[in-house]
C-alpha cells in the first residue's frame, strides 16, 4: 500500500542534517537549518556558489520537504577572489566554448561577482546549459539568467507533445498531471510524489517543440511504498 510521507518538523530537521552530511561538497559545520510546516529555511555561509546550489539539491532530496528558502551567503576565500572583469571574460569563455550554447547568443554581465545573462536562445535546455556552465567558477557568487526563448519550430499541438512524453517517461505518472497551454505558454498543475518528479516534469514540458513559457505549479505530495 501506499501511505504519506508525514513528518514532524524535528524529524525534517534531522533528515535534512543527515543528507548535508552525507554531500561531500558541502561542508555541513558551516550551514544552519530551520523548519516550519515542512518548510525548510537553509542559512550560514558557503565558499562559492557551486557549493551553496548544492546544499539547496541536498535539502530538496529529502523527503517530506515542501518548500526550501535558500539564505546562504557566500563568503570565499581569499584564493578565490576574482575581479569582475576577470569573472566576465571567464564567463564569455565558457559560452565560446559551450557545444551546446551558440556562439554569440548569450551577453554577459557581472557586478560584485553576481553574473546576469541575457540573450535570446531557441530552447531552454541551452539556457540551462549556460547557467549550470557558471557554477563551478570561481568568483561566482550568484547567476541571474534573463535569457528568452524563441522557439524556430512552430507549435503543432503542444499539450499531446507533452502527454506523450509524460506517458513514456518511467518516474511520472501522467494521469496525476495537467496540461494546460495558451499559445505557447504551458501550466502544470497536479500532483507528484518529490520533487524530482516536478523538476522532470517541467522539463519534459520545456522539451516540447515551440514552448517558451512553463509555469509549474504542480505540488509534491511526499510518498512510500509499505508492505502492510
Amino acid at each position: 500500500m501506499t501511505a504519506i510521507v508525514d513528518k514532524s518538523d524535528t524529524e525534517l530537521k534531522t533528515d535534512v542534517l543527515a543528507e548535508l552530511q552525507y554531500e561531500p561538497s558541502v561542508k555541513v559545520t558551516d550551514i544552519g537549518v530551520l523548519v516550519q510546516d515542512g518548510v525548510v529555511t537553509l542559512n550560514g555561509f558557503a565558499t562559492n556558489y557551486g557549493e551553496k546550489m548544492n546544499a539547496v539539491r541536498a535539502a530538496r532530496r529529502v523527503a517530506g520537504v515542501r518548500a526550501i528558502a535558500d539564505d546562504i551567503v557566500i563568503k570565499m576565500m581569499d584564493s578565490q577572489y576574482r575581479s569582475d572583469g576577470d569573472i566576465a571574460l571567464a564567463v564569455a569563455n565558457r559560452m565560446d566554448w559551450s557545444t551546446v550554447v551558440p556562439t554569440g547568443t548569450v551577453e554577459v554581465s557581472v557586478r560584485d561577482g553576481h553574473v546576469t545573462l541575457e540573450g535570446q536562445l531557441e530552447w531552454w535546455y541551452q539556457k540551462d546549459a549556460a547557467e549550470k556552465a557558471l557554477q563551478n567558477l570561481a568568483g561566482v557568487k550568484a547567476v541571474t539568467n534573463l535569457i528568452t526563448l524563441k522557439p524556430s519550430e512552430s507549435a503543432s499541438d503542444i499539450n499531446t507533445d507533452i502527454y506523450t512524453a509524460f506517458e513514456r517517461n518511467y518516474l511520472l505518472d501522467a494521469r496525476k498531471i495537467q496540461v494546460e497551454t495558451t499559445g505557447n505558454k504551458v501550466v502544470l498543475r497536479g500532483t507528484v510524489r518529490n520533487n524530482d518528479e516536478r523538476e522532470e516534469a517541467e522539463r519534459v514540458a520545456w522539451s516540447a517543440p515551440g514552448v517558451y513559457s512553463v509555469d509549474n505549479q504542480v505540488k509534491v505530495q511526499w510518498f512510500w511504498e509499505t508492505t502492510d
